[in-house]
């Protein structure tokens, strides 16, 4: 299986699947002398793991992480760092009704058409369990970011037709994980709630948006070609599971504007440059502009059901299976940490590159 690792010169290998020993990560290219904040990272951790609410999974996972190598008296020495996460609370069992059978919209199918085999076991590496590794780069990276001022802030912007249509700029960020949903605004956040919890007794799921706001970005990070700044967002997003589209800025809105409209006008301001509106999402020709970046990030309801839904087998026979076990009847709340992590790792990975080029 290729298609590992993700990033260039800050680079993230990972490995493990849902139902084995383990999850982890080799972490490449890390600079050396970073002071390792272990409750921060564990912090992030927390932010994602199962059951922290009604409203995801009941696993009960600790999600303690465990550094092997890179790090030497609280820093990183330069050398690859590499860490895994033991899983705790398996329920293999809960899965055998699946060892023949695809469940719909899932990777069962097309890991078989293209291993020949694969692992019924909670899905095994195509289960979301393994973004837990894509958090503990994250928040190293996070804490490279922290050196440059710059910050990220994701939260959950939309469940169903439920939909928060304040602008960041008007939303006190600082209290998203005041709630169980993630949402800054404590009304929206209770009508969100409320939604999830009906459709979970239902047996059924939803999706929802996720936006994220990183701010601090200074001008010039980005490679101008296939390496554009949203375009390696975009696929780091895209890289994440159960999310189907990705916008930037303007978005698909922005077609409904005029250029005269869309245009985002420069102008000095204090002596540094600025621009008048933010359609562009804070970058340009694929490199940041200074301002603040911001992009959505659609979810799909979890394909896991509790109902009785017709399948094929291995055998290609139309069988019935329903749901079992446990699973997010909403994947936006944990998915939260997840969208900032994948971003922190992709403007990490820019700023390293920007240095090789920009002296």
């Amino acid at each position: 299986m290729a298609g590992n690792s993700f990033g260039t010169l800050f680079k993230l290998t990972t490995f493990g699947e849902s139902h084995g020993e383990a999850l982890g990560g080799i972490i490449d290219g890390c600079p050396s002398g970073l002071i390792i904040d272990f409750d921060f990272v564990q912090h992030e951790l927390d932010r994602r793991k199962p059951g922290q609410s009604n409203i995801v999974t009941q696993r009960k996972e600790g999600d303690k992480v465990e550094f092997l190598s890179g790090i030497f008296e609280g820093k990183t020495t330069g050398t690859p760092i590499g860490f895994i996460i033991r899983n705790e609370n398996q329920k293999s069992k809960d899965y055998e009704h699946i060892t023949d059978a695809y469940r719909p919209s899932h990777a069962d199918y097309t890991y078989d058409v293209k291993y020949g085999s694969r692992d019924w076991r909670g899905g095994g590496r195509s289960s979301a369990r393994e973004t837990v590794s894509r958090v503990v780069a994250g928040a190293i990276a996070k804490l490279i970011l922290k050196k440059y001022n710059i910050k990220i802030t994701a939260y959950t912007s939309q469940v169903g037709d439920i939909k928060l249509l304040k602008h960041y700029s008007q939303l006190d960020l600082s209290t998203i994980d005041s709630n169980i949903v993630r949402c800054p605004d404590k009304l929206m956040a209770e009508t969100m709630i409320s939604r999830i919890e009906q459709v979970r007794k239902a047996g059924d799921t939803i999706g929802g948006i996720i936006s994220c706001v990183i701010s601090g970005t200074p001008s010039g990070i980005g490679e101008p070609v296939f390496d554009k700044l949203h375009a390696d967002l975009g696929k780091a997003m895209l890289s994440i599971n159960a999310v189907k589209g990705f916008e930037y800025g303007s978005g698909f809105e922005g077609v409904k504007m005029n250029g005269s409209e869309h245009n985002d006008q420069f102008f000095i301001d204090d002596k540094k440059v600025r621009t008048k509106t933010n359609h562009s999402g804070g970058i340009q020709g694929g490199i940041s502009n200074g301002e603040d970046i911001y992009f959505r990030v659609a979810f799909k309801p979890v394909a896991t059901i509790m109902q009785k839904q017709t399948t094929i087998n291995a055998k290609n026979e139309v069988v019935e299976m329903m749901g079992k076990g446990r699973h997010d009847p909403c994947v936006l709340p944990r998915a939260v940490p997840i969208v900032e992590a994948m971003a922190a790792l992709v403007l990490v990975d820019q700023l390293l590159r920007n240095k090789t080029t920009n002296l």
